[in-house]
């Protein structure tokens, strides 16, 4: 589908999705974001859903003004998935042992390594510009400083809720390695600081949401934020990264004999801010819950644990500020689906994937979850896929 055009007070609201099956509470914070005085523009992509602030699956195009809350808390969450040389022959039919190795190496959860990781002792770890990025650890926000020894030692962890670290195998029986983190605690700290400074300038007191509070061009704060976001949006990067390298170490000691190689990894970020240039204007994006999806650009669109994920390439597209969706997206609340479901829900519908199959991860069950079908039918003008994946593991923390 191409996108539909709702009214709003500033700028139309361009939807990919059908407005009847959006729920109103989001399409009450789409019209509120509508009537910031400095917005540009709007994308809503087919995943979209009701956040705090603004909606997941929101793409905001702002002339000299970013609001923090837009951002969301996990800044710098995203995606990153590599092929590997293995096929689905060489997966033994028990995946429990490989399932095993893999949380042994990587901490889930509110887990950390016992030691920052070493990147230097990874299977060809990128390690240029990791001093560089620790220096200026002293410049963000004072009020985080002493969480300095644990953003070190979380460097390189999943965390919870929907990030996870999958095995996956596309239709040409191909095995790639996934993973979706962001920037961990350090990350919701930065954001929780700067969403409470903004709340309190004077510009900010009439808004008709507090969480859309923004940070304006040319203040100080502006300028603190932009490089405490630049930062949590590096460390968030470098975590999966770190993350995909422990990964490639676990699979290539499980496969010894297979001597496993990897392809270039693919990366995206689906909650940040971007500066790009959209009809003569120098604007600052933010996509939260969305991919950027410029020509060429590879991308990730996950759906649950246990329906599948696609690799895709973006087309281009201007009228969504060249961005697509980040996954599925929610069609109920995790309280919702606690409520609705069960583990033995769980395990139906988590058939043939090694994952956790217990009451503390049912909130992530498929049902939970849009049809991620329908989500990728929604963007063919967005997209185009290059790979369909389906998971035959799945950690969550």
């Amino acid at each position: 589908m191409s996108f539909v055009e709702m009214p709003g007070a500033r700028v139309p609201i361009r939807m990919w999705a059908d407005p009847s099956t959006v729920e109103d509470g989001a399409l009450r914070q789409l019209q509120n974001v509508a009537t910031l005085p400095w917005i540009k523009g709007l994308a809503v992509m087919p995943d979209v859903h009701y956040g705090k602030g603004a909606t997941v699956g929101s793409v905001i195009a702002m002339k000299d003004a970013v609001c923090p809350a837009a951002v969301g808390v996990d800044i710098g969450c995203g995606m990153s998935a590599v092929r590997t040389s293995l096929t689905a022959n060489d997966l033994p039919g028990d995946l429990s042992r490989l399932r095993t190795r893999i949380e042994q190496a990587i901490p889930v959860g509110r887990g950390m390594h016992q030691e920052p990781v070493d990147p230097g002792g990874l299977h060809a770890f990128p390690t240029s510009g990791w001093d560089d990025f620790w220096s200026r650890f002293d410049g963000v926000a004072e009020a985080v400083h002493f969480r300095a020894e644990r953003a070190a030692k979380q460097m390189g962890t999943l965390g919870s809720g929907n990030h996870f670290v999958e095995v996956c195998v596309d239709t040409t029986d191909a095995v790639w390695l996934m993973l979706h983190s962001g920037s961990r605690n350090i990350g919701k700290e930065l954001a929780e600081h700067h969403i409470g400074e903004a709340q309190r300038l004077p510009h900010n007191q009439g808004l008709v949401d507090r969480d859309l509070a923004v940070f304006v061009a040319g203040t100080p704060q502006m300028a603190a934020y932009r490089n405490d976001l630049f930062w949590a949006q590096e460390y968030a990067k470098h975590n999966r990264a770190v993350m995909m390298g422990l990964l490639k170490d676990a699979v290539r000691k499980e496969f010894r004999k297979a001597k496993v190689t990897f392809e270039p990894e693919i990366s995206c970020h689906h909650n940040y801010v971007a500066e790009e240039r959209y009809e003569g204007m120098d604007l600052l994006v933010t996509r939260k819950g969305a991919i950027r999806a410029g020509s060429g650009d590879f991308g990730i669109i996950p759906g649950s644990m246990g329906t599948g994920s696609y690799i895709v390439k973006g087309l281009g597209n201007a009228s969504s500020f060249n961005s697509a969706s980040h996954g599925a997206g929610r069609r109920m609340s995790r309280n919702a689906a606690k409520r609705r479901f069960s583990a033995r829900d769980l395990a139906d519908q988590t058939q043939g994937v090694e994952c956790r199959k217990d009451s503390g991860v049912v909130d992530e069950i498929p049902a939970a979850y849009k049809p991620i079908e329908q989500v990728m039918e929604q963007q063919q003008d967005l997209v185009e896929v290059v790979a369909k994946l389906k998971q035959v593991v799945c950690v969550k923390g």
